[in-house]
C-alpha cells in the first residue's frame, strides 16, 4: 500500500483553509505540551527558594510530571480511540490548564508537585489526541508532508523554546508564570479546537477498553520512567534502581503475551511489527535520548562556564531552533516523497554524529559563535531530518480506530529515549568529572570548571554515540522506497491497514 492509498477523496474532508487552521491548533497544544518539559528547569531555583523545598526534593518538581505522562500515554492515547478525539483534545486542554493554574498559585512543595503530576496526566492524554487528530485530518499525501514538517518542528525545537521562555519568564516576572502562561496559551487551542477540529462520525460497534492490558504497560512505563530517574539521583548501585528496571521488563513481557490474546488490544501488535513503524520508533527513542545531552549540558556550559544568563541561554538556541524548522520543511515536502525515511533518518544520524563530536571539543576557552553555534546548527539540522520523518512515517497506514494509541507510540519513544538520556549521560557526565578531579588533583587551577566541562565532553561522545545507533538500524530496519507503504508479515491483524478517513 503507497501512500496514495491511504489519501480520502477530497470530497470527504474538511475545507483546506480548515485543515490548516486544525494544524495551527494542533501545533499550539502540542507545542505546550512539549514546552513543559524544559520551561520549569530555569523556574526551579527561584521556586525552590520561594517555597523552600529542599534539593533533594527539587527533582521531584521534575519528576512527578514524567512519571505521570510517560506512564500513561498509550492508555491516554487508546482512550482518544473510544471517546472521540475532538472530546479528548478538548478536556486534555481544559486539565493541562487547570493543573498549571494550580501549579502557579502552589502555597508549597506538596501542592506543585500535585500540580506537576496532574499536568503529566493531562498531557499523556493530549499529546497522543493532537498527533491523532493530524493524521485523521491531513490524508492527502503533499499536504501530510507539510503538516508533519511544521509539527516535527514543534516537537524538536520545543524543548529548545522552553528554555527561552523560562528564561524571559523568570527573569521578567516570576517562577510561576512559567505555569501560568500554559493558561493562556490553552484556551488559545480550545477556541481553536471548538472551530476548526472535525468530529469523525464512529463506524461499526463501540470497541471496549483493555483494562489488563492498560494495567500491565502503564505499570511498565511507569517502573521504567521512575528506574531511570531513581538512577539519575541514587546512582546505579541502587537495588531500587535496578528493582524498578526488572519490574518494567517483566511488565512489559506481560503486556506483550497479553496483547497477542486479547480481543480488543490496547496495542495491536501488528503496529509494532510493521518494519517501517518499528523503525521510526526506535529512530525517535534514540534521537530523544542523543538530543537530551543538548538541552542538558550546552546549557550548563553556556551559564556555569561561559557565564550566561537564563534569557541569553535561551536565545542561544535559536540558531538551532531556525535551522531544525527549516531542515523539517525541506525534508518532509522535497526529500522525504524523493528519497524515503531509509536515507533520510540514516542522514539526519549522520549530522547528530558531527555535532555531537563538535560539541566534545569545548573547553573554558571556548566562545559561542566559534566553537558552540556551528554545532548548534548541525543538531538543528539532524532532528529536522530526523524527527518529522519518522512521525509521519509512525503514523502512516493505520487504521484510524487506533490512530491514537500508535500516536501514543511516538510519544512514548520520545518520553523513554528522554528518561534514558537522562540517566545515562548525567550518570556518564558526573563520573567522568570525578575521575578528571581525582586524576588532576595536584591542579588547582579552575580544577572543578574543567572536571565540569570534561564530564559534558564525554556524555557529548556518548550522545554521538547514541546517534550512530540510531544510524545503523534505522539504515538497516526501514523499507526501500519502493516497499515503504507495504503493510509487513501479512497476518490476521491486515485489518489494520488504513481505510480511507471519512470526516463529518
Amino acid at each position: 500500500m503507497t501512500q496514495d492509498a491511504v489519501a480520502s477523496p477530497p470530497a470527504l474532508s474538511p475545507t483546506s483553509s480548515r485543515r490548516w487552521w486544525t494544524l495551527v491548533t494542533v501545533g499550539i497544544a502540542q507545542l505546550m505540551v512539549v514546552l513543559d518539559a524544559t520551561v520549569v528547569n530555569i523556574a526551579l531555583p527561584s521556586a525552590q527558594a520561594d517555597l523552600g523545598f529542599s534539593d533533594g526534593d527539587r527533582q521531584w518538581v521534575i519528576t512527578a510530571y514524567s512519571l505521570a505522562f510517560g506512564s500513561l500515554l498509550l492508555f491516554g492515547g487508546r482512550l482518544s480511540d473510544l471517546i472521540g478525539r475532538k472530546r479528548a483534545f478538548i478536556i486534555g486542554l481544559i486539565g493541562f490548564a487547570a493543573a498549571s493554574a494550580l501549579g502557579g498559585a502552589a502555597p508549597d512543595f506538596g501542592t506543585l508537585v500535585a500540580a506537576r503530576a496532574l499536568q503529566g496526566v493531562f498531557g499523556a492524554l493530549l499529546a497522543p489526541t493532537a498527533l491523532a487528530v493530524l493524521t485523521t485530518t491531513f490524508t492527502i499525501p503533499r499536504e501530510r508532508a507539510r503538516a508533519f514538517g511544521v509539527f516535527g518542528a514543534i516537537a524538536g525545537a520545543g524543548g529548545a523554546l522552553g528554555l527561552l521562555l523560562g528564561g524571559v519568564l523568570t527573569e521578567q516576572l516570576n517562577w510561576r508564570w512559567n505555569l501560568y502562561i500554559n493558561v493562556f496559551i490553552a484556551i488559545v487551542a480550545i477556541v481553536g479546537a471548538m472551530l476548526f477540529v472535525t468530529k469523525i462520525e464512529r463506524t461499526g460497534a463501540r470497541p471496549r477498553l483493555d483494562v489488563p492490558g492498560t494495567i500491565l504497560v502503564s505499570g511498565a512505563l511507569f517502573s521504567l520512567v521512575y528506574g531511570f530517574a531513581n538512577a539519575e539521583t541514587e546512582g546505579w548501585e541502587s537495588p531500587w534502581t535496578w528493582g524498578l528496571l526488572a519490574a518494567a521488563g517483566v511488565l512489559l513481557t506481560g503486556f506483550v503475551w497479553w496483547q497477542s490474546r486479547a480481543s480488543h488490544p490496547l496495542l495491536p501488535l501488528a503496529i509494532v511489527k510493521d518494519r517501517n513503524r518499528a523503525a521510526a520508533y526506535s529512530s525517535i527513542l534514540i534521537a530523544g535520548a542523543g538530543m537530551f545531552g543538548i538541552f542538558l549540558f550546552v546549557t550548563y556550559f553556556l551559564q556555569s562556564s561561559l557565564g550566561f544568563s537564563p534569557i541569553q541561554t535561551g536565545l542561544s538556541f535559536l540558531p538551532m531552533i531556525v535551522t531544525l524548522v527549516l531542515a523539517a520543511q525541506l525534508s518532509t515536502n522535497v526529500l522525504l516523497p524523493r528519497f524515503g525515511p531509509k536515507l533520510m533518518v540514516p542522514f539526519g544520524m549522520a549530522i547528530g554524529v558531527m555535532g555531537m563530536l563538535l560539541l566534545t571539543r569545548l573547553t573554558l576557552d571556548s566562545t559561542y559563535a566559534a566553537n558552540v553555534l556551528p554545532a548548534l546548527i548541525l543538531l538543528g539540522l539532524a532532528m529536522g531530518s530526523i524527527m518529522p520523518p519518522s512521525m509521519q512515517t509512525a503514523t502512516l497506514g493505520v487504521d484510524r480506530h487506533f490512530a491514537g494509541v500508535a500516536s501514543a507510540m511516538v510519544n512514548t519513544s520520545q518520553q523513554v529515549g528522554g528518561s534514558i538520556g537522562t540517566a545515562l549521560l548525567n550518570t556518564i557526565a558526573a563520573t567522568a568529572t570525578v575521575d578528571f578531579i581525582a586524576a588532576h588533583a595536584g591542579d588547582t587551577a579552575d580544577l572543578a570548571a574543567r572536571g565540569a566541562v570534561a564530564g559534558y565532553a564525554i556524555a557529548y561522545a556518548w550522545g554521538a554515540g547514541f546517534f550512530a545507533l540510531g544510524g545503523v538500524i534505522s539504515a538497516i530496519v526501514f523499507r526501500r522506497k519502493g516497499n515503504a507503504g507495504r503493510s509487513a508479515d501479512a497476518t490476521p491483524h491486515d485489518d489494520l491497514v488504513a481505510e480511507p478517513v471519512v470526516v463529518s
